[in-house]
């Protein structure tokens, strides 16, 4: 199975499971009395869209290159990731301003059974959140990562919800709103996790280098290559699971052109065959003096 594969596979995984939270959380949070679990299920729902918008993404990212996109369509998954982030912020947003509002609000204690639904919720979002991201280290996709982080930040809102309403329950008349300052605390938290989404996106879009290790890689299996002296400059873009190489080799100065040609074309074969998340690799030679 490719890495695109995977990704879309997990992607579908991902909606399934936000679907059924969303659902779940919304009649217990409407039926228990609870503000903070009506506003985790905003949170699962918000996360089913941008787990779609992911799957578009995914879907359009994986088109071959083309005339008009030499370099393939990889580029559309930052974007998505903005995308996904946007979401992020606005459930964090309405998250705080419902909690905002229901503080000022008198309204009854949350009922003790919301509890039992709470917990096991926080354990599978916290698995469904380390099942996502580690396919998404696996595949380098950057909107599986934050598709990831949307699972993490739910599992931060069920346990924010969990301790507001043993609060609340614990201490009884004078402390309904504890559940509310709990889901207010895990909306600054979402935000803060927007940021670490968003910010590797953006220097994936400016091109910024952010790949030592695998120019040391690529530096290690050049230098494997019959005719390679050393290596110089080594530029790297990411462009949505791919990653596309200029190489500067150094060979000897006084073989033809004809035979630096070949070293070329076979050191660009040798790096695409040993590291299959590579895209276009570009080899410029150098002479050695």
């Amino acid at each position: 199975m490719t890495n695109e594969q995977t990704a879309i596979r997990t992607t579908y995984f991902s909606i399934a499971g936000n679907t059924c939270l969303a659902i779940l959380k919304g009649l217990a949070g409407f039926f228990g009395n609870s503000y903070a679990l009506l506003a985790d299920a905003i949170e699962s729902t918000t996360d089913i869209f941008s787990s779609v918008l992911v799957l578009l993404g995914l879907n359009y990212a994986n088109r071959p290159a083309d005339k008009n996109h030499p370099y393939g369509h990889g580029r559309a998954e930052p974007l998505i990731t903005f995308l996904v982030v946007g979401f992020l912020i606005t459930s964090a947003t309405i998250i705080a301003y419902e909690s905002i509002k229901n503080i000022g609000t008198p309204h009854e204690l949350p009922k003790s059974w919301t509890l039992l639904v709470l917990a096991p919720l926080i354990i599978w979002k916290e698995i469904s959140f380390r099942l996502v991201m580690k396919k998404a280290r696996e595949t380098q996709s950057s909107s599986l990562k934050a598709d990831a982080w949307h699972h993490r930040s739910d599992a931060i809102t069920s346990i924010a919800a969990f301790i507001g309403i043993s609060i609340a329950l614990y201490f009884g008349e004078g402390y309904e709103t504890a559940d509310d300052w709990a889901a207010l605390f895990a909306s600054g938290f979402i935000l803060y996790n927007s940021y670490l989404i968003f910010r590797p996106a953006l220097g994936e879009i400016m091109d910024e280098h952010l790949y030592d290790d695998l120019v040391e890689t690529i530096r290690k299996v050049a230098l494997n290559v019959d005719g390679v002296i050393a290596t110089e400059k080594c530029l790297i873009r990411k462009s949505g699971m791919k990653y596309h190489v200029d190489l500067h080799a150094t060979v000897d100065a006084d073989i033809t052109v004809k035979h630096g040609h070949e070293i070329a074309h076979r050191l660009k074969d040798t790096l695409q065959n040993c590291i299959p998340q590579l895209g276009n690799v570009l080899i410029h030679i150098e002479p050695n003096e």
